[in-house]
């Protein structure tokens, strides 16, 4: 009965999260910066808030995944 509930939090978080890395790919390209040096560059604000709150979603898929996984 949860795989339903669980499958459809990790596709949310799949979609909110490709949501994300295009529009932070788009802003970091905007400014001048290679999306693939993101750990290696300080990051304005509006960047470093859109890099944290990826960091965070990619964070909560890999614990969903991992408790599906045991």
């Amino acid at each position: 009965m949860l795989a339903m509930p669980i499958n459809a939090e990790k596709d949310r978080l799949r979609e909110k999260l490709r949501t994300l890395d295009a529009e932070f790919d788009r802003e970091m390209r905007a400014r001048g910066f290679d999306p693939a040096q993101a750990e290696n560059v300080a990051l304005p604000s509006h960047l470093a808030a859109l890099y944290a709150e990826r960091e965070q979603i990619r964070a909560e898929l890999e614990e969903l995944e991992g408790d599906t996984n045991d």
